[in-house]
């Protein structure tokens, strides 16, 4: 068995910002409110761009960070649930624009959780043997599915990619060691996109009804978050035997300041050790994980031989934690 290992990571956001200025000057809302209740200050949004062109710059920076070309890549999985199209999919797409001839690969589904199950995924094809460099993609063009006349939504999300390339481990101990992931469809009610699919295709209806866009009962959606990743990240260390002290930071789904809070309340570790990019993001759902191990890498606060853990909750209901002791 080979223990998969994180040898590069790169990320993207597009050029164009909205603060909380802009909602303030058409909505009945505030900069204090937002800021309060969310964390978020700022997010980037694209303008003539879709998932695919910030999952192919997310992968061209993390294959140049590891110097190698895209032409090593045995497999691409794309987390995503705003891919280009439903077919093909946002992977074959990021596959023939970075030339990654020797690829296949895959979107795959999991909300605010896909970059959790994506690794995972991925983890499995190193562990097997089977592959020596998968790379996993979590991507979002959230301004794509939002109503911007909806206060409540149209504040939290925004757009960008991030990616890591996935290899063999070389010395025992460091990689990714573990991981918990879970699924309850009891959430659809309460966070989805209706029409899209084959329950309710695109008409002049669905349209008119606003079912293309997010709808979030938000309180409900925050008490089983607050709830399931805390679980998921105290369950990792246990599994492990880490103490808070152990813990070099926690890597969370941005996609709440409340609800990270409450996750590290539960972990026994203070806001120092949380990997915080929310303020200046947003929620880009399955990029907010990797964004922030790209960033806090770059900067130099992200160490080799650090004991991380990674947590989420998305729509399904979705969630998980991984443990990974970094080796770069």
């Amino acid at each position: 068995m080979k223990t998969p290992a994180i040898t590069a990571v790169g990320h993207y956001a597009p050029d164009k910002i909205l603060t909380n200025a802009y909602f303030e000057s058409y909505l009945d809302t505030s900069d204090e409110w937002i800021v309060t209740r969310t964390g978020i200050r700022e997010r980037h949004v694209v303008e003539n761009q879709a998932t695919s062109d910030l999952a192919v710059e997310a992968a061209r920076r993390t294959l140049a960070m590891r110097g190698i070309g895209a032409d090593q890549v045995d497999l691409i999985i794309v987390a995503t649930v705003t891919p280009d199209m439903f077919f093909p999919s946002t992977a074959a797409l990021v596959q023939n624009r970075i030339g990654a001839s020797r690829a296949w690969g895959f979107d795959l589904s999991g909300a605010c959780s896909g970059f959790l199950y994506a690794l995972a995924t991925g983890a499995q094809f190193i562990i097997a043997g089977t592959y020596s460099k998968v790379l996993v993609i979590g991507a979002d063009t959230m301004s794509s599915i939002t109503d911007y006349r909806d206060r409540n939504n149209c504040i939290l999300f925004g757009d960008g990619g991030a990616a890591v390339l996935l290899e063999p481990g070389d010395e025992p101990g460091y990689g990714y060691l573990d991981w918990v992931n879970y699924m309850d469809g009891c959430g659809e009610e309460t966070l989805h996109m209706k029409a899209g699919g084959s329950r309710h295709p695109a008409t002049h209806e669905t349209v008119d009804k606003g079912w293309h866009y997010i709808y979030q009962d938000g309180k409900s959606v925050f008490k089983v978050a607050v709830i399931g990743m805390a679980e998921a990240a105290v369950e990792i260390m246990r599994r492990n035997n880490l103490s808070s002290d152990d813990v070099a930071w926690l890597v969370p789904h941005q996609a709440n300041l409340r609800i990270i809070q409450a996750t590290a309340d539960r972990m026994g570790i203070g806001m120092d050790k949380v990997m915080i990019n929310i303020d200046r993001y947003g929620n880009t759902t399955a990029a907010t994980i990797p964004s922030c191990l790209a960033e806090y890498y770059a900067d130099g606060r992200l160490k080799r031989g650090d004991n991380i853990v990674l947590a989420a909750f998305g729509a399904g209901y979705t969630w998980g934690a991984a443990y990974v002791r970094w080796s770069i």
